[in-house]
């Protein structure tokens, strides 16, 4: 096996992955959202074609009854998936008002999608009629393109097929650069910028085949400059399939990535919260429960919950200050050595105590709440808090208070 078959293997499998993940969305998910059932096709098109590429399968189809079946089938499933991919620029848009003003690239693909619908299924017909009647399927051939280099009738094949690719991978490149020139969160921009370059390459890629093609009908090529270049033009698409495969899922890493953090937020703020909610049970929604069951309440989103608990550490924190004096958050402060996160884990904790020891409510004491530039920084804030919390012993808390 050389490096390109393995290389060719393992794109393939990297796009089945990435189809394979994005399924339940596209197949469970909101009856309204197109965006994740086209984007799904791409993926699971382009993976079907992609295997029909790889060694092992394509030389068992080019020898079946029907010689070289590979290359129609990748071509079929390719060609569903490009149409795929058109309808999902078009579906990221959104809506527009009927008598309101629509952005002329947002025309433009929609126009390009009602031309392609159209134009694939003439594409999907004349690549068939033009497969069985003037290509030269008398041998069996491993690479289609160096293997029939010099002949009209599989130039003219693939250059229908070229043409159908080529357009739709210059629409994709135009909108993909529009998108990440206007993009503002960081990792959309590069993971539509990585899109976007696969598509330039997308366009160099067919247009080299096509000129190559035809320019081997005029002057036949050596063989060894054939495979050299059909070998070489591969490599790019490879190239190209792993950056668009990888660029179209960095959003949703994205995604997931803050699920985690989410979650992580989560297992640092529940000791706190639970003893605070313990303290005062009528402040939580719901009574507090393990760590483990917290985690699987699966009928509340895990960010909702988070600033739940931020909402009930702050109301709790607000609560306890009736019952401690002012002098506890100086001293607080004096046994942290600062005003930050330790200090108020001792201020806090002392304070359960008092409220643990019968302190009865009084005057509210002082204690200066923290700004945050959102709520984000204020749930990361409350999580360095309740790891500093955590670091206490009761026995020093009850010392602070004293």
């Amino acid at each position: 096996m050389t490096p390109l078959d393995l290389a060719g293997y393992l794109i393939a499998a990297l796009m089945t992955a990435v189809a394979l993940w994005r399924m339940p969305a596209a197949l469970w998910g909101d009856e309204e959202d197109r965006r994740r059932r086209a984007l799904w096709g791409c993926y699971a098109g382009f993976a079907a074609a992609l295997w029909t590429k790889t060694r092992f399968v394509r030389t068992s189809l080019n020898n079946s009854p029907v010689v070289d079946l590979a290359v129609l089938i990748k071509h079929y499933t390719a060609t569903i998936a490009i149409l795929a991919i058109l309808s999902y620029i078009v579906a990221i848009y959104g809506s527009y008002p009927a008598d309101g003003a629509v952005p002329r690239h947002v025309r433009f693909a929609r126009l390009i999608q009602q031309v392609a619908a159209k134009a694939s299924a003439a594409t999907l017909i004349l690549l068939t009629v033009l497969f069985f009647t003037v290509v030269d399927r008398s041998v069996p051939s491993d690479r289609f393109v160096s293997d029939h280099a010099g002949q009209w009738g599989a130039s003219l094949y693939m250059t229908v097929f070229y043409l159908y690719l080529g357009a739709a991978s210059a629409v994709c490149a135009y909108q993909w650069a529009l998108a990440t020139a206007n993009a503002r969160l960081r990792h959309l921009r590069v993971g539509l910028g990585m899109m976007t370059f696969a598509m330039f390459i997308g366009v160099g890629y067919t247009v080299s085949r096509t000129l190559f093609l035809w320019i081997s009908v005029v002057e036949q090529p050596s063989a060894q400059f054939a495979k050299t270049f059909d070998k070489t033009t591969e490599t790019a698409q490879i190239i190209l399939f792993a950056f668009f495969a990888l660029g179209a899922s960095i959003p949703a890493f994205s995604k997931g990535w803050r699920r985690v953090r989410l979650w992580r937020a989560q297992v640092a703020l529940h000791p706190m919260w639970r003893e605070l909610m313990t303290a005062f049970p009528d402040q939580p929604f719901a009574p507090p429960a393990s760590l483990a069951r917290e985690l699987t309440r699966f009928d509340t989103p895990a960010d909702l919950r988070v600033d739940r608990w931020a909402a009930d550490i702050a109301d709790a924190v607000e609560k306890l200050r009736h019952y401690v004096p002012d002098a506890l958050l100086p001293a607080a402060r004096d046994v942290a050595g600062s005003a930050g996160p330790l200090a108020d884990a001792y201020w806090i904790k002392a304070a359960l105590a008092a409220k643990a020891a019968g302190a009865e409510a009084g005057d509210a004491a002082t204690f200066e709440t923290r700004q945050a530039t959102d709520q984000d920084d204020e749930v990361a804030w409350l999580v360095r808090v309740a790891a500093a919390y955590r670091s206490i012993r009761q026995e020093n808390a009850r010392q602070l208070l004293s």
